[in-house]
């Protein structure tokens, strides 16, 4: 196979030295350009990124940072911003953050000098990473996450409240009251307007669940198996629990396996994101779905209006809608309480007790509630 042609090729071909077409391809005026411009048609020549970053000021590439790769949410994500840079010359850095401010501190450092913008789902809405994007003047787009400076950028986000709301009404409309959840972190964005739709809907037909019936999962498989185990061992178990993730999803699943609950015979469940596995479980997830690929798809177009058309136009916040997505996960609560054998029981005693998914109250409202029993307000 020929080697492509280079830049010192372009000089041989025009007769001219190698500068001489570097700062013809930087912009600046040369005598010899019209013949650098037929050496370059002639020979096919395509130059670098680097060298086109000389000519423009421009990389070429924008990063995509965001708290968990192995989330399908974010690779739903990915797939749609991959498919707007596709139609053009950019190229899309990926970075993860773990979930933390620090790392993605680091991340930010490093992708500066290197990207012409970024999609960026920060850590917490408290990440101060955001405004150094924004005094750097680095064209930005924020993703299902917003922080404190939200004001300065444009974001994409879903209605998380709405989505939990929805959830957890079909619940109630099956007859359930013993309705439990597993939170993200509410220092997120969705993982506090999940737990603020998932309280507020409970308020609403009147029931104060007990604290021990919001469980913290962190957004993660093993979170979810754990917080799932804690909601088993309870004295009196809820009857259905709204999981406020996909992966959370995922580890529950595999506690009801371990333990041998019946969905949803003795438990009804509900998670928040549609993938593949949700159809194909037995029984299938019903789930509250969002446009994931939509929403990656939707904010590359902002930052590339952003980079390039209207720099200086007001931010934009939008906001996607959600849909429940009924399947086979959910029906009305069995009569009985449901009974777990001993030696599951056994298992389940070995996790340590988290009532409260961060300190304070669970909703993040400062209103503690204690106990297992169930109130009902008329």
């Amino acid at each position: 196979m020929p080697k492509p042609p280079t830049i010192t090729d372009v000089a041989d071909e025009a007769g001219v030295s190698i500068s001489t077409v570097s700062r013809h391809m930087r912009g600046d005026r040369v005598r010899a350009a019209k013949r650098i411009d037929r050496a370059i048609a002639r020979l096919r020549y395509r130059p670098s990124p680097a060298a086109r970053s000389l000519k423009s000021g421009k990389t070429g590439a924008v990063a995509l940072v965001v708290p968990d790769v192995t989330n399908p949410f974010f690779a739903a994500v990915v797939r749609g911003a991959e498919s707007i840079t596709a139609q053009g010359r950019h190229i899309i850095f990926l970075a993860n953050t773990d979930e933390s401010d620090d790392r993605e501190a680091a991340v930010i450092e490093d992708l500066l000098s290197r990207v012409d913008g970024m999609l960026l789902a920060p850590a917490s809405e408290s990440d101060p990473n955001p405004q150094r994007l924004a005094d750097a003047g680095v064209p930005t787009v924020l993703i299902d996450r917003e922080g404190p400076s939200a004001g300065c950028f444009d974001v994409v986000l879903v209605d998380n409240y709405g989505g939990a709301r929805s959830a957890v009404e079909h619940l109630l409309s099956l007859g359930h009251e013993r309705i439990a959840t597993i939170a993200g972190p509410v220092g997120s964005t969705p993982g506090r307007l999940r737990l603020e739709g998932y309280s507020a809907t409970m308020a609403d037909a009147g029931i104060d669940p007990p604290s021990a019936f919001v469980q913290p999962g962190g957004f993660m498989e093993h979170g979810g198996y754990q917080a799932m185990m804690q909601l088993l061992a309870l004295p009196d178990p809820p009857t259905a629990v709204f999981v406020a993730n996909n992966l959370m999803t995922i580890g529950a699943l595999r506690a009801i396996k371990d333990i041998g609950v019946r969905v949803p015979d003795d438990l009804s469940i509900i998670g928040f994101d549609d993938h593949p596995f949700s159809e194909i479980l037995d029984p299938p997830l019903t789930v509250v779905g969002r446009p994931m690929e939509q929403q990656g798809a939707l904010a590359m177009r902002m930052l590339l209006s952003r980079m390039s058309e209207n720099p200086g136009r007001m931010a934009r916040r939008v906001v996607l809608d959600t849909h429940l997505i009924q399947r086979a996960s959910c029906s009305p609560p069995r009569e009985n309480p449901m009974s777990i054998p001993q030696g599951a029981r056994a298992l389940i005693n070995k996790f340590p007790k988290h009532p409260h998914p961060e300190r304070g109250s669970p909703d993040g409202s400062g209103r503690k509630r204690t106990g297992t029993t169930l109130e009902r307000r008329n």
